[in-house]
């Protein structure tokens, strides 16, 4: 299918869709999970044979899509995320009589979504990207990624028939897959917003894209990150194996490919000795091939560049096999780092971390200070640890801060931020991940005197939707 027949039919899709209630797009969603579920044997040996990863760790990611779906659709039907606010007229208001004025969110349009590599299920086809946008009302154009292009056809399919068997437009989503496809997908027209996660030199040239169209459309983007960890004297000594295993097993979690990845451990000046023991007693991720041979390519050269850096010392390396890349640990101080904080902005997306070791509490503060825009940075710190200026610190550089925690997990929920300063994402105020991520394809226009009959159900005073309103500035839920 061409980009002009897919973004067409999408269309039409949705100025159908737009008019369904958030309880009708529920029960899309709902089938689209039930039908992924049905199908998850086949999906899951499609997957391992075209990425490698493990079984095991597929067949919870396709569980989380499928809850992710099913959370997206019933948070959408609760009316929350298209903040539906009615003010009626009053004569008596502060500033002067109020006009009747209502507004809510209303679903842009067309979404082109560009999976990742390194997800094929719960950042792919049916991703946070693609659910967030079906909840909203709008129709989705799915650039499948090469790296599992088989799936992608596979999982395309089944939602198609899932969305039809539940009642939905023709077109509310469809799949395209060439290499031109996906600047064609940017600049076309009908297209309103787009979702992508991957590289940051490939989603800086989309959004370079968005930008210089005509009428210029919203780009969501994950890029990169490196999400440092910062280790406290107090939890050094009170724990350092243990943090050094927790790191070793983050790191090589699914051979370091995961955006959420800890780059960089900052720690207290150690001996090499203690590293080196600290590093090799811990038990890595078992390996296995990474998910293309040309991902592999790109992660070795990044990786040997580091290592090339004066100041930066190969510190250990864990076992690899034939067909998978070693982990690699490597160290250097914190004042080196300081002297050159881009350093810090050094991705290697592959089983690779650095130790950065700090001296002083000044040198630990500049470090965090230095660090550019992540997903993430965590904190590992002991009761009574004075941290609340390397919380505030942290905080203005990232979307997610962990305490005592790892970054390689990331829940779908309410509350979730997965999402960051540039570079981590090219849109810090939104979130790719959880119920928030459904406001980015909203867009809220405003009603002042329109007679009822004419305002959209979400505004009308009888509320036909049932959702969850602010009226007169009381929140009003949902009634059912």
């Amino acid at each position: 299918m061409t980009v002009d027949a897919a973004v067409s039919g999408a269309h039409s899709a949705f100025l159908a869709a737009r008019e369904a209630s958030p309880a009708t797009r529920r029960a899309w969603l709902d089938a689209v999970a039930d039908a992924i579920e049905a199908h998850a044997e086949d999906l899951i040996a499609l997957a391992h044979d075209e990425s490698h990863l493990p079984v095991g760790r597929l067949t919870g990611e396709l569980t989380r899509t499928a809850f992710q779906l099913r959370l997206l659709g019933a948070d959408a039907a609760s009316g929350d995320p298209f903040a539906a606010t009615i003010d009626h007229a009053d004569p008596d208001w502060g500033m002067g009589p109020r006009p009747d004025i209502r507004r809510v969110g209303q679903p842009l349009g067309v979404v082109g979504v560009f999976g990742a590599s390194n997800f094929p299920f719960a950042f792919s086809v049916l991703g946070g990207d693609t659910a967030s946008a079906l909840a909203a009302g709008c129709a989705v154009v799915h650039k499948a990624h090469p790296a599992h292009q088989r799936l992608a056809r596979e999982t395309a399919r089944i939602t198609v028939e899932a969305l039809a068997a539940a009642g939905a437009p023709d077109g509310l989503f469809s799949l395209v897959e060439g290499y031109e496809d996906g600047p064609a997908l940017v600049q076309h027209p009908l297209v309103t917003a787009i979702g992508f996660t991957g590289s940051t030199r490939g989603g800086k040239a989309l959004a370079a894209l968005a930008a210089d169209r005509p009428e210029p459309i919203p780009f969501y983007g994950e890029l990169g990150s490196t999400n440092p960890v910062f280790v406290t004297p107090g939890a050094w000594a009170a724990r350092r194996d243990a943090i050094l295993s927790g790191f070793v097993g983050s790191f090589t979690l699914g051979m370091g490919q995961f955006c959420t990845k800890p780059g960089y451990l900052v720690v207290p000046a150690t001996s090499r000795d203690e590293l080196i023991k600290g590093l090799t007693d811990a038990s890595p991720v078992p390996p296995h091939e990474m998910l293309s041979p040309s991902l592999r390519e790109s992660f070795e050269k990044s990786r040997d560049e580091f290592a090339s850096v004066d100041g930066v010392e190969h510190l250990v390396t864990l076992p690899g096999t034939d067909s998978a890349p070693e982990a690699t640990v490597f160290r250097a101080s914190a004042a080196r780092i300081i002297a050159s904080p881009e350093l810090l902005e050094h991705e290697m997306f592959g089983p690779a971390s650095v130790i950065v070791e700090y001296a002083s509490q000044a040198e630990l503060e500049a470090v965090a200070a230095g660090i550019g825009g992540q997903l993430t940075a965590g904190i590992h710190a002991e009761d009574g640890d004075d941290t609340a200026a390397l919380v505030s610190t942290l905080a203005a550089h990232a979307g997610r801060v962990l305490w005592n925690g790892w970054p390689t997990g990331v829940t779908v929920s309410y509350a979730q931020q997965h999402g960051g300063p540039f570079p981590a994402t090219t849109a810090p105020s939104t979130t790719s991940v959880g119920t928030a991520a459904i406001g980015r394809f909203l867009r809220p226009v405003a009603y002042q005197d329109v007679p009822d009959a004419a305002l959209p159900p979400a505004l009308q005073e009888s509320n036909p939707w049932n959702i969850a309103r602010r009226v007169d500035g009381v929140h009003q839920p949902a009634t059912v």
